[in-house]
This record gives C-alpha cells, structure tokens and sequence, in this order.
C-alpha cells in the first residue's frame, strides 16, 4: 500500500519540486506550478490528468480515481494511495502529473523523465 510519505518522497526527488502548504494541505509545485496535492487526511492525492483521459480512468477504474465536484472543471483526478497497486504505478503517476506542470526548459534538461513513447 502506498503512503503519503512514499508520495512525498516521490515528488520531493523530481527537479525543481517544492512543497507548500496551501488549503490547509500539503501541495507539490515544479518550477512554481503545483502538480499534486494531499486531501483526504492524506490518503488521497490529486494530480494534473487531461479530462479526457481523467474520465476514462474513473470509470475504468472507480476503486482508484475519482473526480472531486469542486475539481469537476479542471484537468485533476484523485488517486486513493491504498488502491495503487505498487511503487512503480505510483512513480508513474507522480512523474506524469510532474511533466504536464514542469516548463519545456526541465523536460528538456531531464530527458529520462519524458513521456514514454
């Protein structure tokens, strides 16, 4: 099961990512930009995810991700930690809502976190 420490950790080791609280939560920004959030007590995290493909995680996988009403018109979905089946399906989220924030000039100087082709 993942925790909101393995998240932390995560998202502390990607570049030019700081934490801050915000909403009375911990929040994760890359250059500036947040890309997730701890809600929920911190069993949950929200992170940047096109509608597109939020809406089809949601109803594929229900148990896992969801969209929050306040959250409805933004590209974000959560992610329940104890559902994420392991360390690697967690770092894969991590970093991907990571690459939708972080400037070209990051994801150029850090090629081995790109889009997988």
């Amino acid at each position: 099961m993942s925790t909101s420490d393995d998240v932390r950790a995560l998202a502390l080791a990607l570049p030019e990512t700081t934490e801050k609280e915000a909403w009375s939560m911990p929040t994760f920004r890359v250059a500036g930009k947040m890309f997730l959030t701890l809600p929920e007590r911190e069993t949950s995290m929200a992170v940047r995810c096109p509608k597109e493909e939020r809406d089809e995680l949601a109803l594929a996988e229900p148990e896992k991700f969801w969209v929050a009403d306040h959250e409805a018109s933004f590209a974000w979905v959560r992610v329940r930690l104890a559902a994420v089946d392991d360390a690697d399906e967690l770092r894969a989220i991590v970093v991907d809502s990571w690459r939708q924030a972080a400037p070209p000039r990051l994801l150029k100087e850090h090629p081995d976190l790109a889009a997988p082709a």
